[in-house]
């Protein structure tokens, strides 16, 4: 088998405006498709388990079980490990690894989950082999992804249809999919899991609280974070249309009519037995 590679990178970083949204996460607004399925005992690995908020809450959710948070970034982990400390967790521990080749037996898990990881993978089919690979028979395999396209929002803004298109563009140039939420089922079916459920999910910013917070952070994020950085240096705009997009989402926060939904494909894969 050839040498794993990682040919994506990720895309946002991890800015204070990027961990202003990934620790809003919990297993409530973020993974609740898969939690009917959740039973005390089970062990779950939580793959791009971020700052932890969701894997700190799969870790409530199994008194009984343990659950392993991964990430290939070991600086956010320290935050995650902070996370589970401050909860008082002690079924839950955390490790860096790539899921394009996950350093655990096969049949490890009763659970693999990812949250928002399929997108910025370089071989998001590889990913689900991987997932398939450490999950024991009869295990769920589990993934939520946004699916930039099919964000929606209003009023219309011209601002708004610019910085999806830019967010868009850099993606896909750092080697990710934007639009994976449509593509879960169809990575899955490649990657040879058949009995599958796919569904979706939204998140929606329409109180005055939820415009200013969604449009403050992406608006910081597009001006300071990675993303900005690789926008800039990749070609895709300059500093003006950074700003340009920026204030596009600040005029939309202030909009008394305004609202944004977000669409997440979902998918729920049974390993046969």
């Amino acid at each position: 088998m050839p040498e794993p590679r990682e040919t994506a990178v990720y895309t946002h970083g991890h800015h204070e405006s990027v961990l202003r949204s990934h620790t809003w996460r919990t297993a409530a607004n973020s993974a609740a498709y898969l939690l009917p399925s959740l039973k005390p005992h089970m062990r779950i690995l939580d793959i791009g388990c971020g700052p932890g908020t969701i894997t700190a809450d799969l870790a409530e959710l199994v008194p009984d079980g343990r659950v392993t948070g991964v990430d290939r970034a070991p600086e956010i982990l320290e935050q995650a490990r902070a996370t589970a400390a401050g909860r008082g967790l002690t079924n839950v521990d955390f490790a860096v690894a790539d899921v394009h080749a996950l350093d655990y037996p096969d049949d490890t898990f009763c659970v693999v989950h990812a949250h928002q990881v399929l997108q910025h993978v370089g071989d998001p089919v590889r990913a689900l082999r991987e997932m398939k690979r450490v999950v024991r028979p009869g295990g769920l395999v589990a993934v939520r992804d946004a699916d930039y396209e099919a964000m929606t929002w209003y009023p219309a803004s011209d601002g708004l249809d610019a910085w999806l298109d830019l967010y868009r563009r850099v993606a896909r140039a750092n080697g990710g999919e934007p639009d994976a939420g449509r593509r879960l089922k169809a990575w899955a079916l490649r990657a040879g899991l058949t009995d599958i459920t796919a569904t979706s999910g939204t998140w929606t910013f329409a109180t005055p609280q939820e415009r200013a917070w969604w449009s403050g952070l992406w608006a910081d994020r597009t001006l300071a974070s990675a993303y900005a950085d690789r926008a800039v240096e990749g070609g895709h705009t300059d500093a003006a249309g950074l700003r340009g997009a920026a204030e596009a989402w600040r005029e939309w926060g202030t909009r008394e009519d305004g609202w944004f939904s977000v669409l997440h494909g979902e998918i729920l894969c049974r390993k046969e037995a």
